[in-house]
């Protein structure tokens, strides 16, 4: 039997490339994926693909940041049935390789007010369904960690670290209905950096020499692992954090 056979989940930003990453691996293991995104023509594209392999799928138009849709999208897909795991991956729209002290105001608050907007409305979603069922995983992405220095990443760091507030809070209160909450961590994922960027090559060289396995995660890791999460092969996991940097964030 597969990990995720009978479930359904919600992954947000499906047409994204650790969205996409993450989709494929829970249909590979038997779970109904529900792909939510503004873009439906790459949420197509990413859906053809798990149909190609046997996969079952399906794709909705929903903005992550708007209540009405997410509400709306979640409430069709537990009418059909279940929804077990959901997964938001949107981008947040934040600016990277820009000091600081160079950047503009809006530019430094988009990924927190972004990340801390889609994630409680995608899990407060989710949640109410599940809490019916008393059963469900919520999983986030990129948790908190220590300030980089090598590269400037805005205000990134401190929508994660928000994301992992919330995170803490939703696991005490969902807990008790059977809920649970597990972020994924990663030390950088070269195949998400964009072909035509300059310094890919050196920022590849810098996330690979961090790693103690002396190579950085893949897309593939990322969705194994987010699979197995999703599981109740990981039943006993929830108010944590799950570590798939091969070794380059120390814990």
């Amino acid at each position: 039997m597969t990990l995720l056979e009978g479930k359904n989940a919600i992954v947000y930003g499906g047409g994204g490339r650790i969205g996409a990453a993450v989709a494929t691996a829970f249909a590979a293991e038997g779970a109904t994926v529900h792909l939510a995104g503004r873009t439906v023509a790459r949420l197509e594209e990413v859906a053809d693909r798990i149909r190609a392999a046997g996969g079952s799928v399906s794709t909705a138009e929903v903005d992550a940041l708007d209540e009405r849709s997410v509400d709306e999208h979640a409430d069709a897909v537990a009418a059909a049935g279940t929804l077990d795991v959901s997964f938001n991956l949107i981008a947040h729209g934040d600016v990277q390789g820009t000091p600081l002290v160079e950047m503009s105001v809006e530019d430094y608050e988009r990924p927190v007010h972004t990340a801390v907007r889609t994630q409680f409305l995608t899990a407060r979603a989710a949640a109410r369904h599940m809490i019916k069922q008393g059963s469900g995983a919520i999983l986030l992405f990129g948790g908190d960690g220590e300030p980089v220095r090598e590269f400037s990443v805005g205000g990134l760091q401190v929508a994660f670290h928000a994301l992992e507030a919330m995170r803490r809070q939703l696991a005490a209160e969902l807990g008790p209905h059977g809920i649970r909450t597990v972020t994924l961590r990663t030390g950088g994922i070269p195949e998400t950096l964009p072909e035509g960027y300059a310094g890919r090559r050196e920022l590849e060289e810098n996330i690979a020499a961090k790693t103690m396995l002396g190579r950085a995660a893949t897309l593939a890791d990322v969705g194994a692992v987010a699979a197995f999460v999703a599981s109740d092969r990981a039943r006993s996991m929830t108010a944590s954090t799950v570590n798939v940097s091969c070794g380059a964030l120390v814990d």
